[in-house]
């Protein structure tokens, strides 16, 4: 694989060419020349960049995708081409699978299964026995077999003491514990966001207050512990005070939010369409000003997809029924734009952010660096649908949307992919 990116604007931080254009010549998954003005071979294939951003691959730290087990839903293959054509060249795998991700075995799948794709698969464990929130799973022998951090995925972990236990177990090997911050006596089987909306759905409610009670809990248990936490999903303005205070307090703690939290209200729910039935629910305009907020003032740390494929049986049902989760990694990208985010912070969030928290080397733009890079346009427009969706399910609110962001090309183990 030979290839010349021509007039690229560099977004690599810490790079010579940090904003300014070059030409980047890749041999064989290798960086051959960085230089204002190159010249190819016969043999290179030309990208002209027309100045669009170049920039480390994106890395998603929330992705499910249904193998092994669910390959009705996504399996590695389709879901790892829908990472790539959104930009990803690493995913982190969520557990949230039958049977869950709880052993080394499962992990070493994950792994092997996954070497040689352009897109590097980082499996996250299951913190418990089948997610079940009561015995502790293996994690030092997941740890061991490569899984990067250990969570019950979607499943908030109710024993505060099976909490404490983790975090400080993980804490005797360096591992991080991702929570997923929801109070289940407090939500309840409540599918939308507690508000006006909600009642003018004539249902019940999930109150903020659900999630802030948890991280409030896992905050105090992770001081207490000393340990690090990573709380993944968040959705409420008081969250992100919550730990916007904990991080000033010098605890070591970090958090995420979903791309379309951003740009989606509880108001798109009026029609009760449940492809935009996810969790945690959609909030409030406020709370998207809040979570906008800790963004650009460092609380937030990483913009996830929560790529969470279903089959149409599982969606296009009556809204109380419906599975929660879109599909989000080809839009992730489109919806940080659409939400206001400059290119410098995008790349901060999509790409240095995660890799830090799963403490993955960050990508380099230097002669003889491994080429690990995409290559993006933040006005190209273009749609998702049945031609351009690189998923096995469609679960997406935004199918049939002229979206403004393009990815043009990713590129990683000496693989390109270009949309």
């Amino acid at each position: 694989m030979n290839l010349l990116i021509r007039s690229a604007t560099i977004l690599y931080p810490g790079s010579s060419f940090y904003q300014k254009k070059a030409d980047v010549w890749i041999v064989d998954g290798i960086v051959k020349a960085i230089a204002e003005s190159l010249d190819a071979d016969a043999e290179t294939q030309v990208v002209e960049a027309n100045g669009h951003y170049l920039s480390p691959g994106f890395v998603d730290l929330n992705c499910n995708i249904g193998e092994p087990g669910q390959e009705t839903k996504e399996d590695l293959h389709t879901g790892l081409k829908a990472a790539a054509a959104g930009g990803f060249t690493g995913v982190a795998l969520m557990p949230d699978i039958e049977p869950p991700v709880h052993s080394k075995t499962q992990v070493e799948y994950l792994v092997n299964k996954s070497k040689g794709d352009l897109v590097n698969v980082y499996p996250l464990g299951a913190l418990s026995v089948d997610r079940a929130g009561k015995d502790m799973a293996e994690m030092y022998d997941m740890y061991l077999s490569g899984a990067k951090a250990f969570t019950d995925g979607n499943k908030p972990v109710k024993d505060a003491g099976l909490m404490e236990r983790a975090l400080l177990y993980a804490h005797g090997f360096g591992a991080l514990i991702f929570s997923y911050p929801e109070d289940v006596a407090i939500a309840g089987k409540a599918k939308v966001n507690e508000g006006v909306t909600s009642t003018l759905l004539g249902m019940k409610g999930i109150p903020s207050l659900a999630e802030e009670l948890q991280i409030a809990r896992d905050l105090y248990l992770a001081e207490y512990t000393d340990s690090a936490i990573h709380f993944s999903t968040i959705s409420t303005a008081r969250s992100v005070q919550l730990i916007r205070d904990a991080k000033a307090k010098g605890l070591k703690v970090s958090c995420d939010v979903a791309a379309h939290h951003l740009v989606l209200t509880d108001e798109a729910l009026l029609g009760f369409d449940s492809q935009y039935k996810v969790k945690p629910p959609l909030r409030t305009s406020s709370d998207i000003e809040a979570l906008l907020q800790g963004l650009n003032d460092g609380t937030i740390d990483a913009i996830v997809s929560q790529h969470t494929p279903h089959e149409k049986e599982c969606k296009e049902v009556e809204f109380e029924i419906a599975a929660f989760g879109i599909i989000g990694l080809q839009t992730a990208l489109p919806l940080a734009i659409q939400a206001g985010l400059g290119v410098e912070l995008i790349v901060e969030k999509l790409a240095v952010g995660p890799r830090k928290i799963l403490k993955i080397a960050e990508p380099v733009l230097e002669e003889g660096a491994t080429a690990d890079l995409t290559l993006f346009d933040v006005n190209g427009s273009w749609t998702l649908d049945k031609d351009t969706n690189r998923s096995r399910s469609s679960n997406s609110p935004f199918m049939g949307q002229n979206l403004k962001g393009k990815v043009l090309l990713t590129c990683n183990n000496a693989q390109v992919f270009t949309n």
